[in-house]
């Protein structure tokens, strides 16, 4: 049964009376699918080599491509749903996702295939930010902690499964399959969000053609930097073009761009009045945090499984496997607590969890440590993403007015992904560290190819020594959640006094 309802656009909406949960998980299985393919090619490395004939270097960039046409576009992207509908670019965005999925599958070169996944990069781009908006403008304050609970426990949930799910179908069915299941999810994800997704009213009029390509070419400046840095031994990548050159550049226009959004756009494309929310801020700074956590620590495990255990790649995939079902498990209790308890004693006490999940690792991590004990800290850091996720996203938006929504979504997401970025290039940085100092003379091999008995040990001790890394990075994300607050109604923050005034328990957005 439906009746007219106030939305918080200030139109009028003919809905259900219940909250748009179909809309919701609509969104979920695109956002998922477009998570998964950040970590699900990480396993397919050496199939990829062999398939093109290539090397590791030039596959690399398979992985490198996606994340940079990924990362890049975010702050454009949100914006872009408040000038046009969140709808209309998440629908666009789902297109250009599954065309490039098809793409990828029947590369027949890897420059092709690169080139696909910078289509699909693009195509996540318009998608992530949209989901944030949309149940930040469709669900009540009281029903919103779960709903924003479900999407950030996705986000973890996505970046955990990608490497298993790439190991089994690397096992049974080729890589090809990697891209081409996302075909048929993209086609049923398209027909939800046509049927099941509200079209929200636009709210911006003029867009910051200066701030779009400021903030477009320092992020790909700073961003590539980082992430390649590693790989090109911070040094030279192009002729004069160097790795300290592009970071330097990035900083710089970023810089520029913070100072043309401050003083010169007159439709600021990043409203800094958002960082005056002190939620707003410290949710960026904790969704970097385990952003770069959940990237980095993944590496040293499922170099660990393969390398020193000389398990599959399936098999060392399912070191990841209790992370996410404790995730998938706990969303909606977790969910259901972030009106009920200040949003910092989930959060924080979450953080903790992750950071000493880390430290397990590192101290029970050996050549023959028995599944069940490195099955804990896998169970511990699981228990403690699910905490940081929901409470992290719903405290990020609660308290932005409606206008800024897109604006907001946009920026919160390029910071999740950017700490996947530093995340990735982090520990890159951390394992050869420690493998320099425990062996300085490489690995020692036997005869068919397993590592030696002192070779094991000495590279299992570096390996876990990397991962206090991300450990550390979880402490600083621990301090920006506890200095969250909330819960409270949205509407009475600093963006967002006001905002909420007029909107009841049934606010949802306007189709």
């Amino acid at each position: 049964m439906t009746r007219p309802t106030g939305t918080r656009d200030g139109a009028v909406s003919d809905l259900p009376d219940d909250p748009p949960w179909k809309a919701l998980w609509a969104l979920v299985l695109g956002f998922f699918m477009i998570l998964v393919d950040t970590t699900i090619v990480s396993v397919a490395t050496p199939a990829l080599v062999e398939a093109f004939d290539s090397d590791v270097t030039t596959v690399m960039w398979v992985t490198s491509a996606y994340l940079l046409a990924y990362a890049v576009p975010l702050l454009v992207t949100g914006r872009l749903g408040d000038l046009v509908g969140p709808k209309n670019v998440y629908m666009t965005g789902l297109a250009v996702f599954t065309g490039a999925s098809l793409w990828c599958a029947l590369a027949g070169t890897v420059e092709m295939l690169v080139a696909a996944r910078v289509a699909q990069g693009l195509g996540a781009a318009l998608m992530t930010p949209q989901t944030m908006t949309v149940v930040t403008r469709t669900f009540a304050p009281e029903v919103r902690g779960v709903a924003m609970s479900l999407w950030g426990a996705t986000a973890g949930v996505a970046m955990l499964v990608g490497p298993v799910l790439g190991g089994v179908l690397l096992d049974t069915a080729g890589w090809r399959w990697i891209f081409l299941i996302n075909v048929p999810v993209g086609l049923v994800g398209l027909v939800l969000a046509a049927r099941l997704v509200p079209r929200l009213r636009p709210h911006a009029r003029t867009f910051d053609p200066i701030g779009v390509a400021l903030s477009a070419l320092g992020t790909f400046c700073a961003v590539f930097a980082i992430q390649e840095g590693e790989r090109f031994g911070w040094g030279q990548v192009w002729g004069w073009v160097s790795i300290p050159l592009l970071l330097g550049v990035g900083v710089a226009v970023l810089l520029a761009f913070v100072a043309w959004q401050a003083w010169g756009a007159s439709a600021p494309l990043v409203p800094l009045g958002l960082f005056r929310d002190r939620n707003f801020t410290a949710s960026s700074i904790g969704v970097s945090a385990i952003g770069f956590s959940m990237s980095s620590a993944m590496f040293p495990l499922v170099i660990y499984a393969q390398t020193v255990r000389g398990w599959s790649p399936t098999e060392s995939a399912l070191l990841l496997v209790p992370q996410a079902l404790v995730s998938i498990l706990l969303a909606r209790w977790v969910g259901r607590r972030i009106n009920l308890v200040q949003n910092r004693l989930l959060a924080g006490p979450g953080f903790v969890l992750v950071a000493c999940s880390l430290v397990a690792f590192w101290f029970v991590m050996g050549p023959t440590t028995p599944v069940w004990l490195l099955v804990v800290p896998s169970f511990l850091y699981g228990l403690g993403s699910v905490h940081v996720w929901g409470p992290m996203s719903t405290s990020a938006t609660r308290r932005l007015p409606l206008q800024r929504a897109g604006a907001g979504s946009g920026v919160y997401n390029t910071m999740r992904q950017v700490g996947s970025v530093l995340g990735s290039a982090g520990i890159a940085w951390a394992m050869d560290w420690r493998v320099s100092v425990h062996l300085p003379g490489g690995l020692d091999r036997t005869t068919d190819g397993t590592l030696t008995g002192a070779s094991a040990d000495a590279y299992t001790r570096a390996l876990g020594e990397a991962m206090l890394l991300p450990a550390a990075v979880s402490v600083v994300g621990m301090v920006a959640a506890f200095l969250l607050v909330g819960p409270d109604s949205a509407g009475r923050g600093l963006l967002g006094r006001g905002a909420g005034a007029a909107s009841g328990p049934r606010q949802r957005g306007a189709r």
